[in-house]
């Protein structure tokens, strides 16, 4: 039936009463079992129907059977979110990770890329969070079997996976306009990273649609992080509230901006209305509930896992691909019209 689910290796494991580290092992050649069990894992296989990945076995036949994962921050939820997603789907496959946290530094992300260069494990899922000046993009073509996820490393010649940030930067524009706000100001990382110029671009994009050339859109760069969102708002205060909504493109920053303006007696959305961006962190809890755009994050973490087993390093010409996961708007409570006091002219 087209409905029917297809069995993995967790099914097989199961039935044949293993662990699944044990049935893909058999499966790649790595383990003599006794016959018993052998009999048992290959009953379960053909009962089940089981069809093992070609991909899977071929990256990991003979090697570590390991998966490394460079990201950031696990502290940071959006990464916790992504590493618990790349773990669960590693199990099925019968796959380990090692889990690599490079404090957003550029001497532990070269010391993490090194290891396939001498096979420590099969493949990388690589994360970073600054721009690059073009020595992780180096070091990255050389050793190849590496997915660039969530942020460019623009020289990189390999599949790169990023959520659709022009098209979150447009649902945040597109939902303030209904609104009636056409001044607003646009709180983002660093200037040359994609996912502020995507983002940016997109709110442009989604304001002018109604507005034209009306809309009003100011643009502050700092950092991810609640310290970021902090100095924002502040910055943001004393230079006159010069614009009555905000677009903060992580959670980090809005929840930093909000503890800022809540401080200082700005009301959302009565003063000040406000968007964020991933809706990782629990904005559903604030007072009044925030308004963000959503990264599907487990989606993206599983995808990644799956580019880097499906792709074929051997064609050049396949790997220079780049491949975009939909957003969506959760619309909550902190976006009203202008507030009379702050009308826009």
């Amino acid at each position: 039936m087209a409905n029917e689910r297809i069995s993995g290796l967790k099914d097989v494991a199961k039935a044949a009463g293993v662990s699944v580290a044990t049935v893909s092992r058999m499966l790649n050649g790595s383990l003599d079992l006794p016959a018993a069990t052998k009999q048992r894992i290959d009953e379960a296989i053909a009962s089940l129907k089981y069809q093992p990945n070609p991909h899977a076995r071929r990256l990991s036949r003979g090697r570590s059977d390991t998966i490394g994962l460079v990201v950031p921050d696990i502290a940071n939820p959006f990464f916790a979110t992504m590493v618990a997603a790349i773990e669960e789907e590693a199990n099925d496959r019968g796959l380990a990770v090692s889990l690599y946290a490079t404090l957003n530094r550029t001497g532990r992300e070269v010391a993490y890329l090194r290891l396939i260069e001498h096979n420590h494990v099969d493949g990388l899922v690589f994360v970073t969070n600054h721009p690059d000046d073009g020595e992780l993009a180096e070091l990255i073509n050389r050793t190849g079997k590496v997915i660039v996820v969530d942020e460019d490393v623009p020289l990189a010649v390999v599949p790169k996976l990023f959520c659709d940030n022009f098209q979150g930067g447009q649902l945040a524009g597109r939902h303030l306009a209904e609104f009636g706000h056409r001044q607003v100001l646009y709180v983002g990382g660093p200037d040359a990273m994609i996912s502020t110029q995507r983002r940016f671009n997109g709110l442009c994009k989604g304001l002018r649609e109604r507005f034209g050339d009306a809309a009003s859109i100011r643009r502050y760069s700092g950092e991810y992080t609640i310290a970021c969102g902090r100095e924002m708002a502040r910055r943001f205060l004393d230079e006159g509230m010069p614009a009555t909504a905000i677009f903060a493109s992580s959670d980090e920053i809005a929840i930093g901006m909000i503890e800022v303006l809540r401080e200082r007696g700005i009301s959302i959305p009565e003063d000040l209305s406000l968007i964020g961006f991933d809706d990782v962190s629990p904005l559903h809890l604030f007072a009044p509930p925030v308004t963000a755009i959503r990264q599907p994050v487990r989606t993206i973490g599983q995808r990644a896992l799956a580019l880097l087993l499906e792709t074929n390093w051997q064609e050049s010409k396949s790997l220079a691909t780049e491949e975009l996961v939909p957003v969506e708007i959760v619309v909550r409570k902190s976006v009203a019209p202008p507030s009379t006091h702050n009308k826009q002219r």
